[in-house]
């Protein structure tokens, strides 16, 4: 995923910390994925290739589902797609794949928290954290992420990117970030994702809305400085939804779509997925006042805690006409009385029931 067309230089820094990461072996997690991801899909070969093949912005989005250290036909494919891709790719792969020796990236220590720090500083640490690990510029997302996967499977997955000290696009950090401000309970998490036109192609980008004591922020990355993080200084959703706007406009991107989830828990051990699009707004369709109208319902309705996510309520089944959904008594179980007020035929009928009842024993009714 990416917020804006153009690729830079990056894949020098990005590929040489790929080649350490594959020759040094760091990682714990040596054993391949199985597909799927813990998720609700199956593992079918023909949805994974259309997933890998998929294209945003006019080219390939590919993804690593090989674990670490990576297999080699995923390993060949990213230096491959580099080569394509870069203005030097020829030479940038063949200058890092056959150096002698590659200097050890550097590993950024994880921001801790500390009771001093106010959630502004909190949040501007998790985000200088990840400008240090940098955007991933070589075509080839090192994490593989599936929304669908429940909240404790993801935040195995940020693990992760901490240990091998990768870097990454825009979807791994808004995992990042949740598995960063965890513990904080102050602060609201929630996903916000933009559909953008720019060239006869669409692109689509996400970042981590946060909100806390009534102002509203960002976090993210991107290969634009003012598409990702936002201060915690927006006192509407609305004017950071704008904002992210007018800073597309700079790139002549026009956006066609928004979609905002719902608030992610803090409970890093449920296995709840997390709800990613609770709210889509067509706003290239709609007058803004009309998109400010919506993103301010919305956004009460989040903090007053009554939105649910769609994936909590169970498909209502149909009822079987002249059928009953609850289960059938036996027929040796005693009838309950149809009305209680009746007390005076009730006596004989609870003797003569409770005397059939001696003779046959009593049975217990589930």
């Amino acid at each position: 995923m990416t917020g804006v067309a153009g690729r830079g230089g990056g894949c020098r820094g990005s590929g040489r910390r790929a080649a350490a990461g594959k020759e040094g072996g760091r990682s714990r997690s040596a054993q391949p994925r199985a597909a799927g991801g813990g998720g609700s899909g199956s593992g079918g070969g023909s949805e994974e290739e259309e997933q890998e093949q998929q294209r945003d912005g006019g080219s390939l989005f590919l993804v690593n589902k090989s674990g670490f250290p990576m297999d080699g036909q995923t390993w060949e494919r990213m230096w491959g797609h580099v080569e394509r891709v870069h203005p030097d790719g020829g030479a940038v792969a063949a200058a890092i794949r056959s150096a002698a020796r590659l200097a050890r990236p550097s590993v950024p220590p994880v921001p801790n928290y500390k009771l001093s720090m106010s959630i502004p500083e909190w949040l501007q640490a998790i985000q200088t954290y990840m400008k240090m690990l940098q955007y991933n510029h070589t075509g080839t997302q090192f994490f593989e992420i599936r929304k669908s996967r429940p909240l404790s499977g993801l935040m195995e997955t940020a693990r992760e990117m901490t240990r091998e000290s990768l870097p990454i696009k825009c979807l791994e950090a808004v995992i990042l970030g949740i598995y960063l401000t965890n513990g904080q309970p102050s602060v609201e998490r929630f996903p916000i994702s933009f559909k953008t036109h720019f060239s006869g192609n669409y692109f689509h980008h996400v970042v981590l809305g946060i909100y806390c004591n009534g102002r509203y922020g960002s976090l993210g990355m991107s290969r634009r400085s003012d598409l990702m993080d936002k201060p915690l200084t927006y006192r509407t959703l609305s004017d950071l939804i704008f904002e992210f706007e007018d800073s597309y406009k700079k790139y002549l991107h026009s956006v066609k779509k928004v979609k905002i989830g719902l608030y992610v828990p803090h409970e890093p051990h449920s296995f709840q997925p997390s709800e990613w699009k609770q709210l889509v707004l067509n706003v290239s369709k709609m007058m803004r006042t009309d998109v400010r109208k919506e993103l301010e319902k919305f956004a009460r309705d989040m903090r007053m805690k009554i939105l649910k996510p769609s994936s909590a309520h169970s498909p209502m089944k149909e009822r079987p006409r002249g059928k009953s959904l609850s289960p059938r008594r036996r027929q040796s179980s005693p009838q309950r009385r149809a009305c209680r007020r009746d007390k005076s035929p009730a006596v004989l009928d609870k003797k003569g029931d409770l005397a059939a009842l001696n003779e046959v024993g009593y049975q217990l009714r589930i």
